[in-house]
């Protein structure tokens, strides 16, 4: 009742300067109750309230009461530094399960300073000696009281932001979802944790955390241990499972391998292989004579050791050995398989023959672009090769190539180079058939061949994109062309196809080859070897940058300058601090081509991160540095260092986009190209649209491209403004007076849209929020096209499939239904072009074709129902419908086609809200989420993915099995085993331009 009446603290006050200690005690804790209410009063008596806090004299419950009270004084007076050290002398009175204004902000500041004081003792190795215990203790108190309350998440946020990493074991081992906080705490420390070194201590303890599981996740211990760099634990975990009885654990072992291959560690994964133990049958076959002596010494083999617990456990004599234990033959098997997983060449075998049966590029597209091409157009006439290449990218559908060679004659120089190099596109991954596909155009040995240069040096770099990470069968033949010809060309297509090739290997032999490529100081030549010297040293961060520095620095060509400014930026790929020192080097140095490199090497190094410095950085080149070149990269380079976070980028860049600057503006266009590909963002659209009719032409085909990589995959049920974009391409192609660097960039937008057979997008991160390296590495060369166009080809190495494919044990494509859960309509193909327009003349027989069987089913329909009005009129609209189905057959989805099924019915009702897609299927990135394994299904997946390679096990292992795709379906035949959008009519669409197919005999009955 009393608490009610006080109108002022005045009173207790001057109890303070009282000389008995009770009353000084009894206005303290009165003014502690209060305080809420009278801060300002009580902050006049600030000082006689710390001096009772510093009176020795005074006792220590009562010092603290007095800290305390201070201590919300100057926190209601915004003074947070004061507030907490007084807070610290509070002692246990600083209650930090109080829930008030007061502690809420003490303790983030509490937590902000203890968390910057560990950081800097770890920066500088030093002890944490100076951080003040009394700070610690209130940490921990808040740590303790989150793990008790059950809120896990909290207490490991806070863990890792002050490196409390036993606080952070605490906290993961007392959660009641040990598995779900594991993976929770995964996605935090790669999102969170700014420095690499101490995300890599995060991820150990992760580690170690999932190994004492009864039941470990393998899947995400694999997945920390490839970013820690340990592919001896990868190894072990899968030798492990690939002996177990359980056959489950195999089809475990085998999807851990796909989900290990599909983050594209080439070295990574062959040291992963190479650690695979040999069966014991094998390393006993070297040794059989002394088989029988138990002695591991006389055992050669890495698997000595279990040789030896083999012979004592089995306890017979050699013979049992030498007949092969039926154990070992499977383990044998099971590895054979598991090596041809991680060496790449299981999933890209299956990617090709997906993307061959399912290929539904329209022909008709690169025909409209073809003829509205002036042939004395060269760029143009490219365009349209590399346009073609990248719509076709890895489905070995080179139709448009054969049937056009007349005019891609007419290519010279180093179009001739890049026409050739396009077949790399459209074959890569065929790595049996790659040599053999290009041996007519390969430089034919010593006599020095006779066919012309460009189309060797093209059909070199050929080879590197068909081998593009996986170069073991080819690395030797390009390193003999390589160093048998001082023809330039020749050395940079052979350059380019072994940087390539050997991506990421860092063989010292293939550098020393590319090395003295480089050192002829020969313009062409030096700046592939450049570039190549980069991709051989992907993110090995060796000292070979510096020495590629300083011969940047003495040659005079800016072509080498560049070449080499690209390729450093390579070598750092993802150290992140670690480049620092480098980063700095070329941001400083006086020309603007290492300046630009710089970029590149800050954009590499923090791929991904969305760190703040970086970011910070890049915007200060963006609006500060001399040269245009570095200040469009600069902003560019914001693009690679956000794709993690694709949302934030426009906002970033959006006052950019509206810079005086034109080459600003483009690099914001492909900034938000880069991050947002594939993912079809609104903001992204909608910052590309004004610029895609910008004033400046270059600026124009930025936003283009780049308009193309977001939508590449969307259809218009998706978002109505794919269609008009396809509309603006077609309308800026056959524009007779449209610059050329727009049409430029309307084609190769073109080919984007459409990529890989409209099979592909473009993604950066695998499923597991690991970056893709080949897929940053491309798009970062790719985005250098603007110097050299045949870099173009680049992008198609960030080309992903949107496949589902299920795989059983024996690694095949056994044919079962799935479900999409959404309607049909908002992932199907895109509609083939049938209605072209009248400016194109090849289309104008198509154009009446089409409309005029409409107009004329039409017009006959009305003047029989005048004539016949007194008939049934039954069989004249029969007829009519018979009528309107012969002449557009070719058309699979409009809604008047009509077979003798019922499918006007069909169409005329509500569109299904589900669709039954047969595996393979093509599943879009945002048609995953819709994915559902029936429940009667005969497969189930031994893990859930909705795309990509899916390991699944057989509930009916005695029935027999049907399977989908077959080694090499005919392309003209197209089974397309996959998608109910996909069997709507595949043959048609693969030879859209031939004329449409008469339609079945029928009878017609009245």
């Amino acid at each position: 009742m009393a608490a009610t009446m006080v109108s002022s603290a005045g009173a207790l006050l001057a109890m303070l300067n009282e000389s008995h200690p009770q009353l000084k005690q009894h206005a303290l804790y009165n003014l502690n109750k209060f305080v809420d209410q009278f801060w300002p009063e009580i902050s006049t008596s600030v000082p006689l309230i710390e001096s009772l806090y510093e009176d020795e004299e005074f006792d220590r419950h009562q010092r603290q009461l007095a800290a305390l009270v201070v201590s919300k004084v100057f926190c209601y007076l915004g003074d947070l530094n004061d507030s907490l050290s007084y807070a610290l002398g509070a002692g246990s009175l600083f209650d930090v399960s109080e829930d008030s204004d007061y502690v809420h902000s003490l303790l983030a500041k509490a937590i902000d300073e203890y968390a910057s004081l560990k950081a800097k003792a770890t920066e500088s190795n030093a002890e944490a000696a100076n951080v003040d215990p009394r700070l610690e203790a209130i940490v921990e108190r808040m740590l303790d009281k989150c793990i008790m309350d059950g809120k896990h998440q909290q207490a490991m946020g806070i863990a890792i932001e002050c490196r409390r990493l036993d606080k952070l074991e605490e906290a993961i081992t007392r959660s009641d979802n040990v598995h779900g906080t594991l993976s929770y705490c995964i996605n935090v420390s790669h999102a969170f944790v700014s420095r690499r070194e101490y995300r890599c201590e995060v991820l150990h303890l992760l580690v170690n955390v999932y190994q004492k599981l009864p039941y470990p996740d393998y899947l995400s211990i694999c997945q920390c241990l490839m970013f820690l760099d340990e592919p001896e634990g990868v190894a072990s975990i899968l030798e492990k499972l690939l002996r177990s009885e359980n056959k489950d654990d195999v089809l475990l072992a085998f999807q851990i391998a796909f989900d290990l291959v599909e983050n594209e560690h080439q070295a990574f994964l062959l040291n992963v292989r190479d650690r695979l133990s040999v069966p014991k049958s094998q390393s006993s076959e070297m040794v059989q004579p002394k088989s029988s002596d138990p002695d591991p010494a006389q055992n050669n083999s890495s698997t000595a050791s279990e040789d030896v617990q083999m012979t004592e456990g089995t306890s017979a004599s050699i013979a049992i050995v030498q007949e092969t234990d039926p154990n070992d033959a499977i383990y044998a098997e099971r590895l054979t398989k598991i090596k041809g997983i991680l060496s790449g060449e299981t999933s890209i075998q299956l990617t090709l023959q997906f993307l061959y049966s399912h290929n539904k590029s329209d022909l008709l597209i690169l025909k409209t672009i073809k003829q509205s091409v002036e042939m004395r157009n060269s760029v143009c006439h490219s365009a349209t090769i590399y346009a073609n290449a990248i719509m076709h990218a890895g489905t070995t559908v080179d139709t448009f190539l054969r049937d056009n060679l007349d005019w891609l004659s007419r290519a010279t120089n180093w179009a001739k180079f890049s026409a050739t190099a396009g077949l790399g596109v459209i074959h890569r991954g065929h790595l049996q058939q790659g040599r053999s596909l290009m041996r007519p155009y390969l430089p034919q040995g010593g006599s020095g061949g006779g066919g012309s240069p460009y189309s060797e040096g093209g059909a070199l770099y050929a080879l590197g994109l068909i081998h593009a990470n996986h170069g073991k069968g080819i690395k030797q033949f390009l390193r003999d062309s390589l160093r048998s010809t001082n023809v330039e060309v020749i050395q940079h297509g052979a350059c380019l196809g072994l940087g390539l090739a050997a991506l990421g290997t860092a063989d010292e032999d293939i550098y020393d080859d590319i090395k003295s490529a480089l050192y002829t100081d020969s313009a062409v030549a030096g700046e592939a070897a450049g570039i190549s010297m980069g991709l051989l040293m992907v993110g090995s961060a060796s000292e070979k940058a510096s020495e590629m520095l300083t011969y940047a620095h003495e040659t005079q060509h800016e072509k080498i300058i560049r070449g080499l400014a690209l390729g450093i930026a390579l070598t750092v790929y993802g150290r992140e601090e670690e480049a620092d020192t480098l980063i700095e080097q070329m941001t400083r140095d006086q020309d603007p081509i290492l300046r630009y490199g710089g970029m590149y090497a800050l954009a590499l190094a923090y791929r991904g991160t969305a760190n703040n410095k970086a970011i910070r950085q890049l915007l200060h080149f963006a609006v500060s540095d001399v040269s245009d070149d570095v200040r469009r990269t600069a902003v560019l380079a914001l693009g690679f260092v956000l794709y993690s976070e694709p949302e934030q980028t426009p906002r970033i860049v959006s006052l950019l986009s509206e810079s005086y600057n034109p080459h600003v503006r483009y690099g914001a266009a492909l900034a938000v190209g880069i991050s947002c590909a594939g993912t079809g963002l609104s903001e992204a659209i909608s910052l590309l649209e004004p610029l895609t009719s910008d004033v400046v032409d270059f600026v124009r085909q930025g936003a283009l491209i780049a308009m193309a990589m977001v939508m590449v995959q969307m259809n218009e049920a998706g978002d109505s403004r794919v269609g008009t974009f396809r509309r603006q391409l077609e309308k800026i192609i056959l524009d007779k007076h449209e610059d050329t660097m727009s049409k430029m960039g309307a084609i190769l937008a073109s080919g984007i849209l459409d990529a890989g057979g409209r099979n592909v997008t473009i993604r950066l991160l695998s499923k597991t929020k690991h970056d893709k390296v080949t897929a940053v590495v491309g798009l970062a060369v790719f985005s250098q096209f603007w110097y050299w166009y045949p870099l173009i080809y680049f992008i198609s190495l960030s080309f992903s499939p949107t496949a589902f494919i299920g795989l059983n044990y024996d690694l095949k494509v056994p044919k079962f239904e799935f479900l999409s859960n959404a309607k049909p309509s908002l992932f199907e193909y895109p509609k083939p072009t049938t209605v072209p327009t009248t400016t194109s003349a090849v289309k104008l027989p198509t154009a009446v074709l089409s409309t005029s069987a409409k107009a004329k089913a039409r017009a006959k329909k009305e003047a029989e129902q005048k004539a016949n009005a007194e008939k049934a009129a039954g069989a004249e609209s029969s007829s009519a419908a018979t009528n309107t189905g012969k002449e557009k057959s070719s058309s699979e989805k409009d809604a008047d086609s009509v077979q003798v099924d019922s499918q006007p019915e069909k169409k005329a009702g509500p569109e299904p809200s589900f669709e039954i897609l047969t595996n393979p299927a093509r599943v879009v990135p945002a048609q995953e989420k819709f994915i559902k394994f029936m429940e009667d299904s005969r497969y189930a997946p031994v893990k859930f993915v909705p795309s990509g390679f899916v390991l699944l096990r057989d509930l009916q292992p005695t029935e027999p099995e049907v399977l989908s795709l077959t080694d090499a379906p005919s392309s003209t035949v197209s089974p397309a085993g996959g998608s109910a959008t996909g069997q709507q009519g595949s043959a048609s669409a693969m030879a859209v331009d031939e004329e449409p197919q008469p339609p079945q005999p029928f009878e017609y009955t009245s």
